[in-house]
């Protein structure tokens, strides 16, 4: 992944949730609900590790492209037309938005080195980077059935649905990636056994 690519998905990650927001219709909703999760910020960042080589670049590239995100989504915020008229959705005199996008920035730039570094680690065949690629099934599963236990009852039903699916697509996600890594795991196995039954027919022969 280009350097400049990740980084100009890091500020579309930024834009999708707050402009989805602004449209009331029930798929706007839920792309809304998506892109504001942890879990989706946490897959960006790992997507980012996946497809870099370099375990450093994938770790600062990871960061840098959260950063530039969280930049992006209090900015468009701040500026939305949707704000209600006369107030200042970080606060009148802008201080607000700059503490905000201070806090959440580092915090962004902190969190997405590791799960860059876990991103560029899920590349590694075979079980010893299963692990690594459960990351973010684990996270989204966990995320969104906390929210279900704690909040779904007061957001409606669009937010029960979404974190419902959200959790549905973890889970099978999960399994996919695990039984997927068995299969190819036994498939090599098998292969040396093959080839020597192979090499010693001719033998008994």
């Amino acid at each position: 992944m280009p350097i400049t690519v990740a980084l100009g998905l890091g500020a579309a990650l930024g834009v999708i949730g707050p402009l989805a927001e602004k449209f009331d219709n029930p798929i706007c909703h839920a792309v809304a609900l998506v892109f504001s999760g942890g879990w989706s910020w946490a897959c960006f960042a790992f997507l980012v590790g996946y497809f870099r080589r370099s375990k450093i670049e994938s770790a600062l590239l990871a960061s840098s492209a959260l950063a530039i995100g969280v930049v992006v989504y209090y900015l468009f915020k701040f500026l939305s037309p949707a704000a209600p008229i006369g107030m200042d959705i970080a606060g009148a005199s802008g201080e607000g938005l700059t503490s905000r996008i201070l806090v959440w920035g580092i915090a962004a730039f902190a969190f997405g080195a590791p799960v860059g570094l876990v991103g560029n680690l899920a590349r590694t065949p075979g079980i010893t980077g299963l692990p690594f690629r459960l990351l973010v099934p684990l996270i989204a599963f966990i995320e969104t059935s906390q929210r279900l236990r704690v909040e779904a009852d007061s957001q409606g039903l669009i937010v029960a649905i979404t974190w419902n699916a959200i959790r549905v697509v973890a889970a099978v996600v999960a399994v996919a990636l695990v039984g997927h890594t068995v299969w190819s795991w036994r498939a090599r196995r098998s292969q040396p056994e093959r080839r020597a039954e192979v090499g010693a027919s001719p033998k008994r022969l």
